[in-house]
């Protein structure tokens, strides 16, 4: 059975400073833990209901370096940031940081601060296949529960760099697409074999340094009365 300090442990996860420091991040929910899984990622802990761990033994046992810790439904509830706390979580060790492409189709994020928003994003990133989402630095953090709770896998397929946009852009070799009011209507652009679609923060948009390096400015046309697509 899980232990005190094992309960403390997990929930200080919900804070960045502690997921930064140890290099991981929560996933819970028998959906997404499954995932978990199945994909190709180190896990460090794998804890969930007696029941559930014994149904899925032979998942577990792709990961012999994580360690496995049977909790009880008060346990759950302890360390859940879900409002109905599911059969199991798993803690993840984050991918290492790499330097991002620069000839590949990929989303760069200019300051999105909203988890759900993030996670929506890197979600679609995934279902169109976009294999790369450069962020910077004050990006909401991907790692945050409700960024990957929203995301609802692409952490597994996504990568995910971090880095000051400015200086990716420099050394960019593919053109830079700037996601702007007033740009010129995506449904009259020929699509690149890759670009950068430049998508920029809830309230103020792409910084206007930023704006000034993209190679075209462009927008999709609003049918409907929403504000926005965030």
């Amino acid at each position: 059975m899980i232990a005190k300090s094992q309960i403390k442990y997990i929930r200080s996860l919900a804070q960045q400073k502690y997921r930064k420091e140890h290099k991981v991040y929560v996933a819970e929910g028998e959906k997404l833990v499954k995932e978990w899984l199945e994909g190709e990622v180190r896990l460090q802990m794998i804890a969930g209901l007696g029941s559930w761990l014994d149904a899925n033994q032979q998942l577990i046992s792709r990961h012999p370096e994580a360690e496995v810790v049977e909790m009880d439904a008060s346990h759950l509830e302890q360390v859940s940031s879900l409002q109905t706390p599911n059969n199991a979580l798993v803690v993840a060790h984050m991918p290492e940081q790499t330097p991002p492409p620069a000839d590949k189709w990929c989303l760069a994020l200019d300051t999105i601060q909203d988890p759900g928003n993030m996670g929506t994003i890197l979600r679609v990133a995934d279902w169109f296949g976009i294999d790369h989402v450069v962020c910077s630095p004050d990006c909401v953090d991907v790692f945050n529960s409700k960024v990957v709770q929203s995301a609802m896998g692409a952490h597994l397929r996504v990568q995910v760099h971090t880095c000051a946009l400015d200086g990716f852009f420099r050394k960019a070799k593919i053109p830079i697409l700037a996601a702007t009011l007033g740009g010129t209507n995506v449904y009259d652009v020929t699509p690149p074999d890759a670009a950068i679609l430049v998508i920029g923060n809830e309230s103020k948009g792409i910084s206007p340094e930023l704006v000034t390096m993209a190679s075209q400015r462009i927008t999709i046309p609003r049918l409907g009365g929403a504000e926005s697509l965030k």
